[in-house]
């Protein structure tokens, strides 16, 4: 396997992760920012609060997204397997 090989790999995983990763992160984001301006105007210092909602958004998120983020990460196993040969021989 040539150097360029593992890098386009890497290039492609790193990719992948961002991808799939990117609608939860942003969900989980936007619920914070939320719960921070409600605890901000209310005063309320509550440590679960903040959490509790981030998880359940991401739970909701993980239903929502799952299936589209499961496509997307056998169709690059799939990619990765059919062009082993190629990087390896």
């Amino acid at each position: 396997m040539t150097q360029d090989g593992v890098i386009a790999i890497a290039e492609q995983g790193i990719w992948m992760v961002i991808i799939i990763c990117g609608p939860l992160l942003a969900l989980a984001l936007i619920v914070g920012l939320v719960v921070s301006i409600f605890q901000a105007t209310t005063q309320i210092q509550e440590q679960t609060l903040a959490f509790i909602p981030k998880i359940v958004a991401v739970l909701l998120g993980i239903v929502f997204f799952g299936p589209w983020m499961l496509s997307q990460m056998l169709s690059y196993a799939s990619e990765i397997f059919s062009n082993l040969t190629r990087f390896v021989g």
